[in-house]
């Protein structure tokens, strides 16, 4: 199982869109407004949630940020 970190999952709770492959996309298309290194640090954990399948994905503790 891939061990995400706290700012990792914060991460991952802004782009949630209800799939995988959503946050996917919807990270990939935020990446080239980030800076240095945000967009170093969101590609590291993107590259965490690409190798994931669908079944470790949905079982994150990953909460859309408008829920929290």
């Amino acid at each position: 199982m891939t061990k995400l970190t706290v700012e990792e999952t914060n991460l991952l709770s802004i782009y949630k869109t209800g799939s995988r492959q959503g946050l996917i996309v919807a990270m990939n298309a935020a990446l080239p407004f980030m800076d240095g290194e945000m967009r170093d640090f969101a590609a590291r954990t993107l590259a965490k949630v690409e190798r994931m399948g669908e079944a470790e994905f949905a079982v994150l503790p990953i909460y859309a940020a408008d829920e929290a």
